[in-house]
């Protein structure tokens, strides 16, 4: 659309390969089922669309230029994908994004550039954002201003997806039922050829779970070979077959999560017992005397997060992770493994500000409430990693900031790093043994010089060693 200052909306319209993140994102969080219609509402090109159709969803796209008939009609789930941003009237970019939320019968999902790419757009100020020197209007988000924005016009209750991107659900339940999927490991069922197969599969499930499974929690092959067993029957055969150790341990992870679920919710929002997901309604009737029995404990939990003391206990009290003075950092392999309150510490982050798709290991500060997310894209291949980008959210502020390391000809880089995985991590033994031959070597005896990629190395010619893999060798004479 051509305007009196001379801006080319169409020109903002970039060409896709590939699915854009937000659609990626959507995708990993089982938002873009077979069963539902997307609308992709200012499509431009349509890159999305045909990937999307690809995939064999029931999308269709609209778009201003590109795409002007037929009119958009309303659909499970819509996207909102890099178009407030470059609307330069605050009047129409509010009536779009009600548009957009009126034509979403499940989920509107909202995305938009932040505030770290301002190095990568050019340009003169223009009302609340730039004009650039191709003449098209950016108006670059804080994370949190996002968030607000969706809520403010929209009216629900907003959780962040990932950077940049956030989905406003027009049913409560179906957010709880995301923020479970997001906390909750999913059901894992073991294949079921026969009864005596289905039990077995059962039985595996309660030592997991803690509690044995409504015949809905079930595969559908694992229902039908053991739906003529009575309630009673099931829990005799149970009780004979579980490991009564594995069951307790079951039930107690259970609980925890629970109570995590329930924190978090209360973070983003709690409703009444009847919104929540089926399971968690079931984790909450087998575990706890009560609904109000739950949400007090949960609430205790959330209060714990504000005491630096209780913060940095469970840091010291973890079987995960490494602990410097100012932080814990973990690797997304044992995240799970960390004590609840620092899983909550980590997920009121992500749900408030997102959590980015491409991370290693989670950096959860001690004092000040800060987390952030650290990609080391060749953790498993390079013996020391190096650092390609970090995220961090404010808890305080709920400010965010990126860096990217991309460019850098000096990155920070890992060692020690079977000290960020679980001790029962396969890897784990292998990146010890590196550990120990570095540190027989010499190679840790100045702490300060080994932490970027320049200084590491100079410390390998120093100790006349070199790395091969995952192992070290003398230095072969020049």
């Amino acid at each position: 659309m051509q305007q009196t200052w001379n801006s080319d909306r169409r020109r903002t319209a970039i060409g896709r390969a590939a699915l854009s993140v937000p659609a990626r994102q959507a995708l990993a969080d089982r938002q873009l089922t077979q069963d539902r219609t997307i609308l992709d509402y200012g499509c431009g090109r349509g890159g999305d669309v045909r990937a999307l159709e690809r995939l064999d969803c029931k999308v269709v796209g609209w778009d201003p230029y590109y795409r002007p008939e037929p009119q958009a009609e309303p659909s499970s789930v819509v996207f909102l994908t890099y178009v407030l941003n470059v609307i330069e009237d605050p009047a129409e970019r509010r009536k779009t994004l009600k548009r957009a939320w009126d034509l979403a019968t499940s989920v509107l999902i909202v995305s938009a550039r932040l505030t770290w790419e301002k190095s990568k757009v050019r340009g003169e100020a223009f009302g609340d954002g730039l004009l650039t020197s191709r003449q098209t209007f950016q108006h670059l988000y804080r994370s949190s201003e996002l968030r607000s924005y969706v809520e403010e016009v929209t009216g629900a209750r907003v959780v962040s997806a990932a950077p940049g991107v956030v989905y406003a659900f027009k049913d409560d339940t179906a957010r709880l039922s995301y923020l479970a999927q997001r906390i909750v490991p999913d059901a894992e069922w073991l294949a079921s050829e026969d009864t005596g197969s289905a039990i077995t599969s059962l039985v595996d499930y309660v030592g997991r779970r803690g509690r044995l499974p409504q015949i809905d929690e079930m595969p559908r092959t694992t229902a039908e070979l053991i739906a003529h067993f009575k309630p009673n029957e099931l829990k005799r055969l149970v009780s004979e077959f579980a490991d009564s150790d594995k069951v307790a341990e079951g039930a107690k992870r259970s609980t925890l999560n629970t109570l995590l679920y329930l924190a978090v919710e209360l973070f983003n929002g709690r409703g009444p017992f009847n919104s929540l997901p089926a399971s968690v309604q079931l984790d909450v009737r087998a575990f706890f005397t009560s609904y109000k029995e739950a949400c007090q404990r949960s609430d205790r939990l959330l209060l714990k997060l504000r005491d630096d003391g209780y913060v940095r206990g469970a840091m010291k009290a973890s079987q995960v992770g490494k602990l410097t003075p100012t932080a814990l950092y973990v690797h997304r392999r044992a995240i799970d493994l960390m004590p609840t309150v620092l899983r909550l510490y980590e997920h009121c982050a992500s749900i408030a500000a997102g959590r980015p798709q491409e991370w290693t290991i989670t950096k959860l500060k001690y004092q000040g409430r800060a987390v952030s997310w650290l990609d080391y894209p060749d953790f498993d291949r390079d013996p020391h990693p190096r650092i390609q980008s970090s995220y961090i959210v404010d808890l305080q502020s709920l400010e965010t900031s990126h860096t990217s390391y991309a460019d850098s000809t000096n990155r920070p880089l890992l060692h020690r790093k079977h000290e960020f995985l679980a001790p029962d991590d396969p890897d784990a033994p292998r990146y010890y043994r590196l550990t120990e031959s570095e540190l027989k070597a010499g190679l840790y005896a100045n702490p300060h010089l080994i932490g970027t990629e320049n200084g590491w190395e100079a410390e390998l010619i120093r100790c006349g060693r070199e790395l091969r893999g995952h192992r070290l060798f003398r230095r072969a004479p020049d």
